[in-house]
């Protein structure tokens, strides 16, 4: 095939239209020629680079100060630009010389970033190693977990999830990956611990449960709680009953009111139906009056149930049912501004059947999501 030659005038037009485009890459292939020839078209196109034949001696010796101008300015602009590249390595220099080599002449760039030439031309053609390629394997493979979780994995759970994905990697090499690419989990915001009031004239149940929160198999102790949730048209409530077995939701309630046949008495049929009970069960709350009142423990009549309260003001003897909360507000509540009841509602029912149930990950579960600990118990059961 015989050489391409290039008169004065496609030259001329050329370099027009890359400049004109702002991209010297776009224009070449357009035009079927190598950028770096465009390149190097532009660098001579430039004032400095024109003959001197016929100047006057005053003229050479401004055209070698405006050079000599030039090349501090380039020297300056390389290092401003350069210096934060200094110190990440020379792959990082590479990137910075090829992003600005239709600016400035690669060999001066070169020089003022004290890289080599040929180093440079080497990396453009090897532009990638293949440890960097399988840390960009892992980085999408991070974002993918980070995502589906809606942000609110950190380094552990997303380790986890990998490694159940057939990736074996660190937790602390995926704590460094997140961090130089700057992935977060939305979990930032402290989670203030709401006391309930217990000024009522009910009976007050022993605190049965006594802080042991272990539990053999499914329905054999439930903690139960409730919370409040704003919106624009005020408040919504939310009850929830966990089986600390496998920490499932067993039971929930959503409602517009306090009172305990919209809360606790919804929850708990919610939970019997999901999870029927074949033995004792240990039932422990607070002492709120929802769960002293009459209509709640005329629920509990006739059944092999337990009741078991919190000590007045003492949060820490229900901490598995706070810590639910602590996760749902930090996770998803606080990061959000509910116009409508209807919104928030939507929003609860997501997080507990769509993430927290079958998909989040449980540190006290050896992260295994509550329905996968459902199953092994399950499974355990059926084997013994």
């Amino acid at each position: 095939m015989n050489r391409r030659e290039f008169d004065a005038s496609f030259k001329r037009m050329a370099i027009d239209l890359s400049y004109a485009r702002g991209s010297v890459k776009e224009v070449a292939e357009e035009l079927g020629i190598d950028p770096g020839r465009l390149s190097k078209w532009r660098q001579k196109d430039s004032p400095l680079a024109r003959p001197t034949e016929g100047m006057t001696d005053e003229q050479r010796e401004i055209k070698r100060l405006q050079k000599e101008l030039k090349e501090a300015q380039l020297e300056r602009d390389n290092l401003k630009k350069g210096g934060e590249h200094l110190l990440q390595g020379r792959r990082a220099v590479y990137g910075f010389v090829k992003e600005h080599r239709t600016q400035f002449p690669v060999e001066r760039m070169c020089q003022v970033l004290k890289v080599s030439t040929s180093g440079y031309y080497y990396w453009l053609q090897h532009p990638v190693s293949l440890r960097e390629r399988k840390e960009q394997e892992l980085v999408e493979q991070i974002k993918q977990v980070h995502e589906q979780s809606k942000c609110r994995y950190g380094s552990p759970r997303i380790a986890m999830e990998l490694k159940e994905r057939g990736i074996n990697v660190s937790r602390p090499r995926v704590a460094r990956v997140m961090q130089k690419h700057h992935i977060q989990s939305i979990v930032r915001k402290k989670y203030r611990v709401q006391t309930t009031d217990s000024s009522h004239a009910y009976t007050v149940a022993e605190n049965y449960l006594n802080r042991d929160f272990h539990a053999a198999g499914p329905a054999e102790k439930w903690v139960s709680e409730l919370t409040y949730i704003r919106t624009g048209e005020g408040w919504l409530y939310l009850t929830v009953v966990l089986d600390l077995a496998d920490r499932k939701v067993v039971g929930w309630a959503l409602s517009e009111t306090m009172d305990a046949e919209a809360t606790t008495v919804a929850a708990w049929r919610m939970a019997i139906r999901n999870r029927p009970l074949f033995h004792s069960l240990l039932f422990h709350s607070d002492r709120g009056v929802q769960y002293a009142c009459g209509a709640f423990r005329e629920q509990l009549e006739g059944m092999p149930v337990l009741q078991s309260m919190s000590r007045k003001g003492n949060c820490w003897d229900n901490a598995v049912a706070e810590s639910f909360f602590k996760t749902m507000k930090t996770e998803m509540v606080y990061h959000h501004k509910f116009a409508t009841i209807a919104e928030a509602k939507l929003a609860v029912f997501e997080y507990i059947e769509g993430f927290y149930n079958r998909k989040r990950r449980h540190s006290a579960l050896g992260y295994l999501t509550p329905c996968q600990y459902e199953s092994l118990l399950y499974n355990q059961a059926v084997a013994a």
